[in-house]
């Protein structure tokens, strides 16, 4: 049926950003050291060629229980009650986040980027390259109350 799926971290986040507050992610910039006894210089190696990086992540810091069902955003009441895969929300199950970041630049072994959600001490899961051929096609759609969650987000 399911199975347990082992991850090893690529690396960790290191910022001066250490609690996981809701808004102003954009006000500080963010490194990403990557694990040296699993990767050099060569595994960043033309990762300064592009504008962004998406950037996957484990919450590490959210609480033990994840939500499994529905809820109200940041509890305001009101915004409707959405499913836990209708938004972004820590506390999801398996604590997985990804953000797209501008990439800053690359020096050896760290990334640095401008626009990444995670806290100092982050487990970086995996770093893709942003290409515009895999966003998506088309108008993106999002109810009225997501748009007025981010105001303030970045």
């Amino acid at each position: 049926m399911f199975s347990q799926i082992l991850i090893i971290p690529v690396g960790y986040v290191r910022s001066s950003r250490t609690k996981p507050e809701d808004d102003g992610w954009d006000a500080i910039s963010a490194k990403i050291e990557l694990d040296p006894g699993q990767f050099g210089p060569d595994a960043l190696l033309g990762l300064a060629d592009f504008s962004h990086v998406e950037v996957l992540f484990h919450f590490h810091a959210a609480k033990a229980a994840p939500e499994s069902g529905a809820r109200i955003p940041r509890g305001n009441p009101e915004w409707p009650r959405v499913g836990i895969f209708a938004q972004r929300a820590k506390d999801r199950p398996n604590h997985i986040g990804a953000t797209l970041c501008r990439v800053l630049s690359v020096h050896g072994t760290t990334l640095e980027v401008s626009g990444l959600d995670a806290i100092d001490g982050t487990p970086v899961l995996d770093i893709k390259p942003v290409m515009k051929d895999f966003l998506p096609r088309g108008e993106v759609q999002e109810p009225a109350w997501a748009k007025e969650l981010m105001r303030h987000y970045w």
